[in-house]
């Protein structure tokens, strides 16, 4: 709204000029804007005549008269309302804060920060104030702080980099330093499960504390170079992505919760792209236009092609019951969800807001709102929908399509010839029960049954119904007429059938990607969208092009193209996707390096992580947020580097330990005086699980490890063997392994999560996607891990690995537990404690004979040894030790 001085017809009273204090435009107009444009001025609603858009609207005010007057707040009706809870209707009342500060900005004269327009037109929006926010603001890298080398550098520890300046410059400002360096084995216990989401192993752990004794300057340095080079990398810093894409192997909507079959290529794209360092901005642009990028139609696509085609899966990864129930309502929750999800993740914004009003808080109208869904429009095209299997894109090349039918008719002639062999089984058959009828009858019976069912005459319809025994007579039903077709004649039709169906196995198998794809267009056949009252799909206003957010067009123009003229579909996206890669964007690199932050930290620099705007946190360090988003950008769109920048800081390498100074200053570590303490997410915590007890599958990639209910009710891991009438048939199908995968590779079913990771606060996906997983701490967690299945399980395998890598020795078990579990040595009397411990257990099982236990395989025969079950019983505490759960 800035307001130009030209436009003012007449001269506003002294009291509305700009003057020291609060003004409508920073202080009023964002809390009536929040709670009352809705009925008095938005859209052109002014109920009772009042709108609350301006100043001099309040001061004019509606059918009880002026809403407020200056100086007066005693006797300013709005004022009153708002203290009386009678306004906002229905709505409750105004926070007290708010209501004081419309109490103070009345009494202070109900001042303006610059003079008002005479109208309100598109231009006037927003205000200066809004447009001056600090996230929608050009990215300029500053200048790195000067500080002391002796603040930033340890000879023993990281050798720094420039995020330490800025991080120890504001410490200094709060009479705050940064602690001591966390010792080599918190470290690179810190840094493994930060980059690889699993626990050193004790020959790691051993090698690192000698190598930062031998090579101090280099050790840390060389620790994050071989984290950052394992497989393991991608699997756990591509989970971080899922979470902001929503990602799920189920389209969720309804309860039926169908499977996606094809989803996980997305996630192997995702898990790939980490690891090969994929710049990201490609990323970012395959993802929201890579089908863009090939050529249509998909035909004998090239690897990359396939690649790029996978990537916009990241734009099918919303909820899409359209499968199922393809009405108005079910289509346009999959796109609203979509736009979230880009809003969200790529803007660091609740774009989703505006869907239904303007944004209460932020500068985004409805009107922006839709120009972003008319970039996606095309893709979705709501009038001519394709449901979630209409939008898979198939793999087979003309090669294989060829060989395929080749195959298929060598397949037919076998089915041609069981057809013969049956059908002189039948005929057999049928002229003995012939013979069995009366002569006059026998032709036309013969042609009764010969004549296709539903080009039978009356009479010949009554004629098979007076012999059923001819009327019923079928291949299937060959045994009950003669005992020969029960064994020898029906073994031959199902020995041909065999070889028919292996014959077809041999066949190229289809796969499919799960793409987000436009169909061929003209400029005549592009989808229009339309402003929807109030979100309400059944009642489409005005028609939109797409475009960027209004607040940035002042600066940012993109050429969105009617119809492309050398791509088939419209090229929105691909203009959107280079426009918001382009380097000069506002947003982009601010909110990916705000990730990067909070998954090493704990918190991001925004704490808020998916909102930049006013209902966020200010950044912590809006310098250093800037700095590391240009660093980004001028290396490459690199998240490595990011990952180089942070790990090899001073910052990073402290120790976490708390001291009542540093705690009294900063509470909340928000200047980082130390490292934080972090909870092990639930993923990496099962992976945790398997790491220790040897088990652990490392296979990349591929179909998820299927999820099912058991008895129970509980999920688990298992093909399900539920049969058509819904009852469990009681059938083991082996996993050959695919159990102890990763848990980033378990089925993600939006109604089925595993135990574990619904109880540590995983994602479901039953909202959108999710910016910032929540670490709770309540009372299922600990009884989890005193009672799962599953957790007993894990214990018996760690016994067992102890056992086959320390024999019966208990002192070597027990420090070899506590190195595997915690990275270092159990204490004398930690080691005494456990060794009597096992020795307890081991009796109470000697005279308590159990079994080992198995969450899906079938139960042992013989009961375990007591030795076994004992050593278990310690491995199933120290897995569920605070130790285990938390990094320091």
């Amino acid at each position: 709204m800035r307001y130009v001085p030209t436009l003012i017809a007449t001269a506003l009273p002294c009291a509305l000029m700009a003057a020291p204090g609060l003004t409508f435009e920073k202080d009023v107009r964002p809390i009536l804007k929040a709670h009352c444009f809705h009925c008095h001025g938005e859209e052109n609603v002014t109920k009772g005549d009042l709108d609350v858009r301006l100043a001099r609207f309040l001061l004019k005010g509606g059918k009880e008269g002026p809403a407020i007057t200056p100086g007066k707040p005693e006797t300013s009706h709005l004022l009153q309302l708002v203290k009386n809870a009678e306004m906002p209707k229905g709505k409750g009342k105004l926070p007290d804060k708010d209501i004081a500060t419309l109490e103070q900005w009345i009494a202070q004269g109900a001042k303006t920060a610059r003079p008002e327009p005479e109208k309100l037109g598109p231009e006037h929006a927003f205000t200066d104030e809004e447009r001056a926010w600090w996230a929608l603001q050009p990215i300029k890298k500053p200048s790195v702080p000067s500080v002391s080398r002796t603040v930033t550098q340890s000879d023993k520890t990281a050798k720094g980099t420039p995020i330490d300046n800025f991080i120890a410059a504001k410490l200094a400002e709060n009479q705050l330093s940064f602690s001591a360096p966390a010792d080599a084995v918190t470290f690179i216990r810190r840094a493994t499960f930060d980059l690889i989401g699993l626990p050193p192993t004790p020959e790691e752990v051993d090698a690192f504390v000698q190598d930062s004794i031998q090579h101090p300057t280099t050790s840390i340095q060389n620790l994050v170079e071989r984290l950052l080079a394992s497989p393991a990398y991608g699997e756990r810093w591509g989970r971080h992505w899922l979470d902001v894409a929503g990602y799920s192997d189920s389209e969720g909507y309804t309860e039926k919760d169908q499977e996606r079959k094809h989803a996980w290529k997305y996630r192997d794209y995702v898990v790939k792209a980490f690891n090969t360092d994929k710049p990201f901005d490609q990323f970012v642009r395959e993802q929201l236009a890579g089908d863009e990028m090939v050529p249509q139609p998909y035909r004998n696509l090239s690897a990359s092609d396939i690649e790029k085609l996978t990537a916009t899966g990241y734009l099918r990864m919303a909820a899409d019951g359209t499968g199922l129930m393809n009405d108005v309502t079910a289509k346009n929750a999959t796109v609203a969800d979509t736009i979230k999800i880009v809003g969200a993740s790529l803007y660091g914004l609740t774009i989703g807001c505006a869907q239904c009003h303007d944004h209460r808080y932020d500068p985004i109208t409805q009107a922006d709102y839709y120009r972003m869904r008319a970039i996606f429009e095309p893709g979705f095209d709501t009038k001519n929908w394709r449901a979630p299997n209409s939008r898979l894109v198939s793999l087979l090349t003309d090669v294989q399509k060829a060989e395929s039918a080749k195959i298929e008719l060598e397949a037919k002639k076998l089915d041609a010839a069981r057809d013969k062999k049956n059908e002189e089984f039948i005929t057999e058959v049928l002229e003995k029960e012939l013979a069995k009828a009366d002569a006059a009858v026998r032709d036309d019976l013969r042609k009764a049954y010969r004549t296709v069912v539903a080009k039978r005459t009356p009479d010949q319809v009554k004629l098979l119904k007076a012999w059923p025994r001819v009327n019923q007579l079928s291949s299937g039903s060959l045994y009950l007429y003669d005992s020969t077709y029960k064994t020898k004649h029906a073994d031959e039709l199902k020995a041909m059938a065999a070889e028919a169906a292996k014959v077809r196995a041999t066949k190229p198998v289809e796969e499919f990607v799960q793409a987000f794809t436009e169909l061929p267009k003209t400029k005549e056949t592009v989808p229009a969208t339309f402003i929807f009252h109030r979100g309400d799909p059944e009642q489409p206003k005005d028609k939109v092009m797409p475009g960027e957010l209004s607040v940035l067009a002042g600066s940012r123009t993109i050429d969105y193209p009617e119809k492309s003229p050398t791509l088939p579909s419209t090229g929105r996206r691909l203009a959107f996707a280079n426009s918001i890669t382009d380097g000069k964007h506002p947003l982009l690199a601010r909110v990916m390096v705000n990730r990067v932050w909070m998954n090493h930290f704990g918190k991001g620099l925004v704490a808020s992580a998916g909102d930049f705007g006013k209902l966020g946190e200010l950044p912590s360090h809006p310098e250093l947020l800037d700095w590391m988003a240009a660093e980004f950008m001028q290396k490459g769109w690199s998240i490595k580097h990011l990952h180089r920048l942070i790990m090899n800081s001073r910052t990073y390498a402290q120790s976490s330990k708390r001291e009542t100074e540093r705690e009294r200053i900063d509470p909340d570590n928000r200047l980082l005086s130390r490292m934080n303490v972090q909870r092990i997410e639930a993923e990496t915590l099962r992976d945790a699980f398997l790491a220790v007890s040897g088990k652990i599958n490392p296979k990349l990639g591929g179909v998820p490890v299927p999820v099912m209910h058991n008895e129970e009710g509980q999920v688990v891991l298992g093909n399900d063997t539920t049969d058509t009438a819904g009852r469990q048939t009681g059938k083991y199908v082996p996993l050959h392994g695919e159990e102890y995968r990763r848990s980033v590779y378990v089925q993600s079913r939006r109604t089925m999560p595993l135990e574990m990771f619904a109880a540590f606060d995983a994602p479901a996906m039953t909202d959108a996607m999710c910016s910032v997983r929540p670490v709770t701490t309540v009372s299922p967690q600990s009884l989890l891990l005193m009672n799962n299945a599953y957790m007993r399980e894990h214990a018996q395998d760690f016994a067992q690995r102890l056992i086959a890598e320390c024999g019966s020795d208990i002192e070597k078990q027990v420090q070899r537990a506590w190195k595997l579990c915690y990275s270092r040595e159990a204490s004398m009397a930690d080691a005494q404690a456990a060794v009597e411990f096992i020795k307890a257990q081991t009796e109470h099982y000697r005279t308590n004979p159990a079994k080992l236990e198995h969450v899906v395989a079938p139960a042992e025969k013989n009961n375990a040894p007591a030795e076994l079950l004992g050593l278990a019983a310690l491995c199933h505490a120290l897995m569920s030790g605070n130790a285990f759960l938390y990094v320091d």
